[in-house]
């Protein structure tokens, strides 16, 4: 059986480290693409235990099951900007704070609450150089249009999200400057605003958050996004499979897959039943340049696990569903547990166990 192990103690750690970041302002958590792999509705039951009761998704049925779940009074807020009238009605019934990123969307939004004598709840989406939605910094009249001509939509936030390379954040500096800039062309043409606050792990981490309202964390929680020196953050997630055979093989032979490896000794090797095609030795590639590439190069030709508390190392290419392990110095029997470190975004075929 294989299993994604999700420890609390270490994403309790990681939920702190937001809290330490967010100060006052208020935390969503985002659980688009199903958590990341942790399970979208066992991600809310463990972040709720925590005194998170805010959520983002991505898509109707994340929210559908969040509600199915018996999270009924906690915010959930959409992040994809639609104008699909089946959707939004979708929404409108599960009570999701819609997101508007353009004025056709705002007109679809506000037609289905007026079809229902209601006013929607919505938060408002800038594109401030990703390019992923929003309205466009640096186009305040098109932006300024859904507030003067909404009568059934409340606008309760507004938000941006931002990247950069450089580790400080600060070529981010400018896409922080024009969200701002939209910002106070709503509040100087008269409007509430609601929540101003930038989305994403990569702003919490690399930003300066001052003003800001709420903050959207993600990747974070599970310790695997861009990273900064000493923030405290622990990775989170482990796979579990048994050995699947155990097997001697003579000096000389070839093993492997695609790529065949000559053994240098009597060697004796375990197949493990997990592969790449399972998330195995599969990572995020998240820093540029070509240092970097081969940084990762040489890290995934020396990939190993543990077997009890010790290392063994992955002989040849990680398989699709199978993977040869070096366990010649080491006591173990088919039925033994290995384990491996897997990204829960990658890992397929597994139950998730929280522990």
């Amino acid at each position: 059986m294989r299993t994604l192990v999700l420890e609390k103690k270490a994403l309790t750690q990681n939920l702190d480290v937001v809290r330490q970041r967010a100060g006052s302002a208020r935390i969503w958590a985002n659980l688009s693409g199903d958590a990341a792999g942790a399970g979208t509705v066992a991600m809310a039951r463990f972040l709720r235990e925590q005194g998170v009761g805010s959520f983002t998704v991505s898509e109707p049925e994340e929210a559908r099951a969040l509600r199915k779940a018996g999270f009924v009074d906690e915010d959930i807020l959409m992040l994809r900007s639609v104008a699909h009238r089946e959707t939004l009605d979708l929404l409108l019934d599960l009570n999701v704070i819609c997101t508007v990123g353009s004025l056709d969307a705002g007109l679809a939004l506000n037609t289905a609450a007026e079809a229902r004598s209601t006013v929607a709840e919505a938060h408002v989406q800038v594109d401030s150089g990703l390019g992923f939605g929003g309205f466009l910094a640096g186009e305040p009249e098109k932006l300024l249009a859904v507030y003067r001509n909404l009568s059934n939509v409340a606008f309760s936030g507004i938000y941006t999200q931002v990247h950069g390379v450089r580790p400080d954040g600060r070529d981010a500096a400018g896409q922080l400057e024009a969200f701002r800039q939209m910002v106070r062309a709503v509040v100087e043409a008269g409007y509430e605003t609601g929540e101003v606050y930038v989305g994403g792990s990569f702003a919490l981490l690399h930003c300066p958050l001052e003003g800001m309202d709420a903050v959207r964390a993600g990747s974070v929680l599970l310790g695997r996004c861009r990273r900064t020196r000493g923030d405290g953050l622990v990775r989170v997630g482990y796979g579990e499979v048994p050995i699947q055979e155990v097997r001697w093989f003579p000096k000389g032979r070839t093993v492997g897959c695609e790529t065949l490896v000559t053994l240098r000794r009597n060697t004796r090797l375990a197949v493990l039943p997990v592969g790449y095609q399972n998330g195995l030795g599969i990572s995020r590639s998240r820093d540029p340049g070509l240092w970097a590439a081969i940084r990762r190069w040489w890290r995934s030709r020396r990939v190993t696990v543990l077997v009890g508390d010790h290392k063994a190392r992955v002989v040849g290419p990680i398989g699709a569903s199978e993977t040869l392990v070096d366990v010649t110095d080491l006591k173990c029997a088919p039925g033994d547990p290995v384990r491996f470190d897997l990204d829960p975004m990658f890992a397929k075929g597994f139950s998730i166990e929280f522990l």
